[in-house]
């Protein structure tokens, strides 16, 4: 190791800057080293949350639900360095307490007006990490160089030096480095075959396809004014896609006196037909607050985790999992339903809590039980009904879809974002320690299916439903979209088509077909890196690691991920690791957690990031004591 130890960060959107700061909080002033970032997008906000962007599109959580900092609920190696949430950081800003930061017109217009429990946009939230990355560097020992690149990577390859890397940029610079940690988030990646095969379908008949996207990204000048468009999708990705449509083309909404949102259109919105597997948005943000007994892990407890570890065979997650986060989501809700309200129930938390233990989640016994003491339907909770609402339904017509679907919004509405069914709030928190209770097993342990399927798509597609929908005024503006004849609901479960008269989409339980000359596939496109149109991430996976693949006696597949140990070394195809090449985020075998996160939460990507700083900061040699 040289005297200065050098890193090369590929990427400096929140990932990077938070690894940063983990790493620079192991310094100090004896610290000699060179840390360069590159990354085409402005560092801190990156690609995704970049100022360069519509200022209609929001972040989906509240302003006070919004770190990057470490706090003292985390349970980590590296030092703690508390900051603002991004709350208190525009609170911080209204009273003059950051003279370095200016924010554009727009911005602080927004920032005089938001509270904690508003919904920024993304270009504040810009604003946010930008600061972050600023401070985080101005902060660091004077034997510490931090440089940016506006540039791409386009090659890693060993350098002469032994144990160094050779880092060259698309622009012809060259780095010299004792470590790479690749912190990319989502990528653009090559299309799949079914969207290949659409793309193909619709250039053959005159059609217009849109693929998956980052939605701020994609080419939305191809949507002809007025004319008919199939949307599969509706969470996300596809809110984002409805506002640039209609608002970002001169349409507005007007509150009446009676308090009824209403859209104004400008004429120039095309006629948008949402569907999806489904049927209805993801559910909306939920904005109350817990007022019964605090939450707590129930079910999937340490000890429920142990005995699952100690069985002797494979973790399943439907067989084994999957009950106990159901019956945990159950106890969520109705300890906040029996402790915070009840006048609303007839028995107390201390009688029904053992109804619950003694039955399974989906047991008809339990509902009976259930309906025996909580009168009211709307403060009853059934995970799968919650979960597929219009499973069981059967459509007359397309008439009856907008009713269902409309009364089904209406009423997510009401049970998100009032304190009186605060239980919400409670199945949020639930799934919350769900999630942070999975990583608690061991990726090893789950059986092939689960590590490929029923984890990354089936749970992370629930909980993503359940806790990442959009701010409730976007389907309050959905609601006035139906009205105004802008927006259309095609139902659950629809199949799409194309043909020379234009793409058709149906459902079976839905009479008829919707045809439409624009088809809109309106969803992020899965990290892949085996498809990535980043070749240093192609190359990551196919020349220094190698790609995850889950084989056992029911199922094998490759996952188009890159192999990381829990560390973050990255990993060859012979099971060494890398001592000099690191990668997180979602394109690695790394649990998926997001990038920032909330306060208090001792949040898994904070833990995640910590320990990468750490590995990182032991190879080159920068580490310092923690203070106990």
């Amino acid at each position: 190791m040289t005297d200065h130890a050098r890193l090369v960060l590929v990427g400096a959107g929140p990932r990077a800057i938070m690894l940063l700061e983990r790493l620079l909080a192991r310094t100090d002033e004896h610290t000699l080293l060179e840390i360069d970032l590159v990354d085409p997008h402005p560092p801190g906000a990156g690609r995704i949350w970049r100022r360069a962007q519509s200022p209609l599109l929001k972040l989906n959580s509240m302003t006070r639900d919004v770190t990057v900092f470490t706090d003292d609920s985390c349970t980590i190696d590296g030092p703690v360095r508390p900051g603002p949430s991004l709350s208190e950081w525009i609170e911080s800003w209204r009273a003059g307490g950051l003279p370095d930061v200016d924010l554009d017109e727009l911005s602080a217009a927004e920032a005089r007006a938001l509270g904690p429990e508003g919904f920024p946009t993304r270009r504040l939230h810009s604003h946010y990490l930008d600061w972050f990355f600023r401070t985080t560097v101005a902060g660091a020992p004077d034997g510490v160089t931090v440089r940016q690149h506006a540039d791409t990577v386009a090659a890693v390859r060993p350098a002469a030096v032994g144990g160094r890397h050779l880092v060259v940029l698309a622009g012809g610079t060259e780095i010299v480095t004792d470590a790479v940690a690749y912190c990319l988030g989502h990528t653009e990646r090559d299309l799949d075959p079914g969207s290949a095969a659409l793309a193909a379908a619709s250039a053959r008949s005159g059609l217009v396809y849109v693929p998956p996207a980052f939605t701020a990204d994609a080419d939305l000048s191809v949507i002809p004014e007025a004319s008919d468009v199939i949307v599969r999708g509706m969470g996300l990705a596809a809110v984002d896609l409805v506002v640039l449509l209609t608002q970002g083309r001169g349409g507005r909404f007007d509150r009446a006196d009676d308090g009824t949102l209403r859209y104004l259109a400008s004429g120039r919105e095309p006629r948008l037909h949402l569907g999806s597997r489904r049927g209805v948005p993801y559910r909306s943000k939920v904005t109350s607050t817990l007022q019964g007994d605090p939450p707590q892990r129930e079910v999937l407890t340490t000890d429920a985790i142990a005995a699952l570890l100690t069985s002797g065979r494979p973790i399943d997650f439907e067989r084994d999992v999957w009950p106990l986060v159901a019956a945990e989501l159950l106890h969520g809700h109705y300890r906040e339903l029996f402790t915070g309200h009840p006048d609303r129930v007839s028995s107390t938390w201390a009688q029904f809590r053992p109804v619950l233990r003694t039955h399974a989640w989906d047991a008809p016994a339990l509902r009976e039980a259930i309906a025996a003491v909580v009168p009211d339907p709307l403060d009853r909770f059934d995970v799968a009904a919650f979960d597929r609402p219009l499973a069981d339904a059967r459509f007359r017509d397309a008439e009856d879809v907008q009713r269902r679907v409309r009364a089904h919004i209406a009423d997510d509405l009401r049970l998100r974002t009032t304190q009186e069914h605060s239980p919400a709030q409670g199945v949020f928190i639930a799934a919350l320690l769900s999630f942070m209770a999975l990583s608690e097993i061991p990726k090893a342990r789950w059986n092939a299916r689960s590590r490929a399927h029923s984890l990354p798509v089936r749970f992370h597609t629930f909980f993503s439903y359940l806790a990442s929908g959009p701010p409730p005024h976007r389907l309050e503006e959905l609601l006035a979209l139906s009205d105004a004849g802008v927006v259309r609901f095609l139902g659950p479960d629809i199949a799409v088509t194309a043909g020379p008269g234009g793409f058709a989409a149906s459902g079976p339980r839905v009479p008829g077909e919707t045809v439409a000359g624009v088809l809109v596939d309106a969803w992020l496109p899965a990290a892949d890196a085996a498809r990535s149109t980043n070749g240093a991430l192609r190359e990551l996976m196919t020349v220094h690691g190698s790609e995850l693949r889950v084989t056992d006696a029911e199922y094998d597949g490759a996952l188009g991920r890159v192999r990381v140990d829990d560390d973050g070394r990255v990993l060859r195809s012979d099971d060494s690791a890398h001592d000099a090449l690191f990668a997180m985020g979602p394109f690695t075998s790394q649990t998926e957690t997001g990038a920032f996160t909330r306060p208090a939460a001792d949040s898994l990507s904070l833990r995640q990031t910590d320990r990468v700083a750490g590995a990182i900061a032991a190879r080159l040699g920068v580490a310092v004591p923690v203070t106990p």
